[in-house]
């Protein structure tokens, strides 16, 4: 099965935590629409497997009119998938977007709220505000939307503890399917982490932060949400397709500027520049750059995104190059990890705290 992402630059303005690439230059809309269908069509047979899944992000896919958006899914094709998402900011949600988006063929949304409270959408720069989150996810599902899903955000800097389960019992609230959520990180380069490096603002402790992710992990299990991926809550049968192939290693298609594609054991991935990709498809000419990934590199990705799901990785792949099996009990002993039934290792709640050692400890220097 392959996934095709849809790269979508173009925001109002930057999120002081974003460190994807992005533009405010909303006015080369239709010029870069005619250069992602130009790479679609030249790569969609690039797997060699047909597509099934759609995933438009960005950036931020809804400042794009509708009809942008109808002619890139149009050159794919919308028949058979398995699954179309794209991503929308709350203040872009209006009752007649959200049905032309339904009418086009998108299945999904992924609707970046990130917080209810207003006072924490200031500090991270975001441009809407709480009643119109609020306001976003009941017109997506007045506009016939079934399968939605939203972002939030924990440990931000001034965010109590208050503030978080009040995010949280307002998400349940809304009878959404699906929550991704995410501890702020603090990326160099971006706005969010200067002001930290020039003391404006003061990060969130990690014990904090631990106890945050712990409490979004249990009154999220106890609303009915499976926790199939670190970061991802899902009602059983809403699992992200798309976002699973990820996580599985699946081949993806990555179109637009900046964006990433696996196929075989080849990374590539385009300009993170508008003219010069545009220009550069256009001309037939685009300079995309790539990598290959040798056995281990794979060995260490299938490792490092299968503990981050629920379904872990075979201990026949920890001892591929090297037996794991002392370093695979210590984690065991020490309540890190576990052992199913099938022979497969899957981290613990606990575990989940320390996963990015833990991945660390089983990963084979090439």
């Amino acid at each position: 099965m392959t996934g095709i992402y849809i790269h979508i630059p173009f925001c109002v303005r930057r999120c002081l935590y974003c460190d994807f690439f992005s533009t405010t230059q909303l006015n080369r809309a239709a010029e870069y629409t005619e250069a992602v269908v130009r790479e679609i069509r030249l790569r969609y047979d690039e797997t060699g497997e047909p597509i099934r899944t759609i995933y438009i992000g960005g950036g931020t896919p809804s400042t794009m009119d509708c009809s942008y958006i109808e002619r890139i899914l149009q050159t794919i094709g919308v028949e058979g998938k398995d699954e179309i998402t794209m991503e929308i900011n709350p203040g872009d949600a209006t009752k007649q977007y959200l049905y032309e988006l339904r009418k086009i063929g998108i299945q999904r949304l992924s609707i970046g709220i990130q917080s209810f409270q207003d006072e924490l959408l200031v500090k991270i720069g975001r441009r809407h505000n709480a009643q119109q989150a609020i306001t976003a996810v009941r017109l997506a599902q007045e506009a016939g939307f079934d399968n939605i899903s939203i972002d939030l955000m924990y440990a931000l800097p001034t965010q109590t503890m208050h503030m978080w389960q009040f995010d949280i019992d307002t998400a349940v609230s809304l009878g959404v399917q699906h929550i991704s959520s995410y501890g702020l990180m603090y990326e160099d380069g971006t706005a969010i982490t200067q002001m930290r490096n020039r003391k404006q603002i003061e990060p969130v402790d990690e014990e904090t932060e631990n106890i945050m992710y712990d409490y979004l992990c249990e009154r999220l299990g106890q609303a009915g949400f499976v926790h199939y991926e670190v970061s991802n809550f899902a009602k059983p049968g809403f699992e992200a397709v798309h976002n699973s192939n990820y996580w599985n290693h699946s081949p993806y298609i990555g179109i637009g500027a900046g964006a990433h594609s696996l196929v075989g054991n080849v990374r590539s991935w385009n300009p993170e520049n508008l003219d010069e990709y545009i220009h550069g498809i256009m001309a037939h000419d685009l300079q995309r750059e790539s990598e290959s990934l040798t056995k281990y590199d794979l060995y260490n990705e299938r490792v490092m995104l299968g503990l981050r799901t629920n379904k872990g990785v075979s201990e026949t792949l920890l001892n591929q190059f090297r037996s794991n099996t002392d370093t695979i009990l210590d984690f065991i002993n020490r309540g890190m990890l576990c052992r199913t039934d099938n022979q497969r290792i899957i981290a613990t709640q606990k575990g989940l705290h320390l996963l990015n050692q833990i991945i660390e400890k089983l990963m084979i220097d090439a």
